[in-house]
């Protein structure tokens, strides 16, 4: 694509895509760009993930989004995605890394590990999931430890010790445990998140006070080894036989990118966020816009699908605007 564009859309997933179809909406040229599949986040949550929301608090472009059950699954998502490209016949490069974005709002050149394009607005709309919140102790970094899950196969019949208080951390316990893994949760607060879904909500805490899940509280692992790790617990210290821990302890942003861009971020390790004006979610590089979860920082739980649909139209307003 050699022309000039009015927009690039760095991110594939459904805030990027209904960004395209703002785009197309108001005849702008535009692009997205994805470093990995169409909505690479969805592809990567576990295999038999079931969302929190309705199908229709997901849908984009006036597209219907039919589920077979109140809650749609991981597969049915990728399919209503990929439906919904097909429908507005949208413009995606995927597996494409955006490396730099130069220039000012005159105009950026926005650099790829394939291509440079010319473009009058940026969209930034990256999600988090990519990147791992870590624990930060020794042995983090061997094979056994994983921060994203699959699906409970590989694990049935091992020990495994699952970090985390929330959705993620009780789906894993809960999959696991069911393929006949022996499951340990270790939670640094003293219950499990309030947002837990209220259908698993009971089922987990049945396993933990049955005793099939066990589960430390107000406790933290501060070592992993090949075959244990140290956890420090209200009883004390303890070391448990462990195969495999997954750390399901969330995601955020790619900060690195945005500081790299001249993007300002805003509050402490704990409340970090890109700097962004919130009637039009332009950042302090002016015709540069953040859109969808990556807005909250390290608050990944302030954005998600259905709240951020609107995102798109206000970036696009301002962009008309400015033309």
């Amino acid at each position: 694509m050699d022309k000039y564009l009015d927009v690039i859309i760095i991110g594939g997933g459904p805030t990027g895509l209904n960004c395209g179809i703002e785009a197309v909406r108001r005849k702008m040229n535009y692009l997205i760009i994805e470093k990995g599949s169409l909505v690479n986040s969805i592809f990567h949550y576990p295999t038999n993930m079931t969302f929190f929301s309705t199908s229709e608090r997901l849908e984009i472009g006036d597209v219907p989004f039919v589920s077979h059950g109140d809650k749609p699954t991981r597969r049915e998502a990728l399919e209503y995605y990929r439906r919904v490209k097909s429908s507005w016949n949208l413009n995606v490069n995927t597996y494409e890394i955006v490396f730099e974005i130069t220039g000012a709002d005159s105009g950026f050149l926005v650099r790829t590990n394939k291509h440079n394009y010319s473009c009058k607005n940026v969209i930034i709309a990256t999600g988090y999931y990519d990147n791992p919140n870590l624990l930060n102790v020794p042995g983090e970094e061997l094979p056994k430890v994983k921060h994203f899950f699959d699906e409970p196969h590989p694990y049935a019949y091992h020990k495994v010790i699952v970090v985390g208080a929330g959705n993620s951390a009780v789906d894993v316990a809960l999959e696991l445990f069911r393929k006949g893994a022996e499951v340990t949760m270790v939670v640094r607060e003293l219950n499990l998140k309030e947002s837990i879904k209220y259908w698993v909500k009971p089922d987990i805490e049945n396993r933990i006070k049955e005793g099939s899940v066990k589960a430390f509280f107000n406790s933290k692992i501060t070592e992993i080894r090949e075959e244990d790790a140290d956890l420090i617990t209200p009883i004390g210290k303890l070391t448990i036989k462990n195969d495999f821990v997954f750390a399901m302890t969330g995601y955020h942003p790619d900060f690195s990118f945005m500081q790299k861009n001249g993007i300002s971020l805003l509050g402490n390790d704990e409340t970090l966020q890109p700097e962004f004006d919130p009637n039009t979610f332009e950042t302090n590089r002016k015709g540069i816009f953040v859109a969808g979860v990556v807005c909250g920082g390290m608050d990944t739980g302030k954005w998600f699908i259905e709240n951020s649909i609107a995102h798109a139209k206000t970036i696009f307003d301002c962009i008309e605007k400015n033309r």
